[in-house]
């Protein structure tokens, strides 16, 4: 992961727990009656569950993205490799045909 893409992840994180923390102290000094008051918590809290699993979501398809690069990535080098170690052979039984000769 490189940096800006951490730093990304730390604002993104920074940014949630701030609107919870946020939401909760509104909720919290508004001067509502302990009916409304749980009302309103357990409304919050659908909303902060249903935020966290949006972005559990978007994370989750982000990193399969990402390992689906890698591994393509991975295929093509290991090819690359492949055809210069064949390369090396072939250039390697040349020289020895010649030696013998």
């Amino acid at each position: 992961m490189t940096e800006d893409e951490n730093q990304q992840g730390h604002f993104c994180m920074g940014f949630l727990i701030g609107g919870v923390l946020g939401a909760l102290a509104g909720i919290l000094f508004a001067p509502k009656s302990g009916k409304e008051l749980r009302s309103d918590l357990k409304e919050k809290g659908n909303e902060v569950l249903k935020d966290a699993k949006d972005i559990y979501a978007d994370a989750s398809t982000r990193a399969k993205e990402i390992i689906a690069e890698a591994k393509h990535q991975a295929e093509e080098l290991k090819k690359e490799a492949d055809r210069y170690l064949s390369e090396a052979r072939q250039k390697a039984k040349e020289i020895l045909a010649r030696g013998e000769k």
